[in-house]
């Protein structure tokens, strides 16, 4: 084998691993890699500590369109942009960068990550294959994933022009209870 095919195969092994440590699929492994697959199993196993999961990847472009996995999808979509066209990265390269970003500003804010790395590298399939594109808001000039070919005119982001239910979790209903409960006692205290 000479050097530069070994340094080809180094590279790829390299990208799985990211990819893998990052939570990706094998079917994203196997469509980004050139590795076999039992190499890309092997690596896996060697990596997570078990098999890959098994199932059928996400497959429609309604998912990122709903109100928070579109602002997440937008967010990192974005980062990915940038870091292609004003940093030069090659497409994988911008793409593992922009989900690590995407990750760290997610853990910084303290929510939970809505795009994970399948759904993130089905995302940038879907803009590949002219199926979204991104629409700027009227309101904020942010841009925004939406179905390709929309009309744009008027388009207002979920951020400027929230659902009605947005952020009406159970969960954060849960989280505002318990924090008037844990306020109550200190209150009776005081009087």
């Amino acid at each position: 084998m000479s050097n530069k095919s070994l340094l080809l195969e180094m590279q790829q092994v390299h990208l799985a691993i990211d990819l893998i440590e990052l939570g990706a699929r094998l079917q994203v492994l196997e469509t980004e890699t050139d590795l076999s697959r039992a190499r890309l199993i092997r690596l896996f196993k060697e990596v997570r500590g078990m098999s890959p999961p098994k199932g059928m990847l996400p497959f429609s472009t309604d998912w990122f369109i709903t109100w928070m996995p579109n602002i997440h999808s937008s967010l990192f979509y974005n980062t990915f942009l940038r870091l292609q066209e004003d940093q030069g990265c090659e497409r994988m390269e911008a793409f593992i960068k922009a989900y690590r970003l995407y990750a760290e500003q997610v853990e910084t804010d303290g929510t939970d990550a809505v795009l994970g790395l399948t759904r993130a590298w089905t995302l940038v399939r879907f803009f590949e294959s002219d199926l979204l594109q991104l629409s700027a808001c009227t309101r904020c000039a942010g841009h925004f994933v939406a179905h390709a070919h929309s009309p744009t005119r008027d388009y207002v982001c979920g951020i400027c022009q929230p659902p009605s239910r947005a952020g009406k979790t159970r969960k954060r209903q849960q989280t505002m209870v318990e924090s008037v409960h844990a306020e109550a006692p200190s209150k009776h205290h005081l009087a």
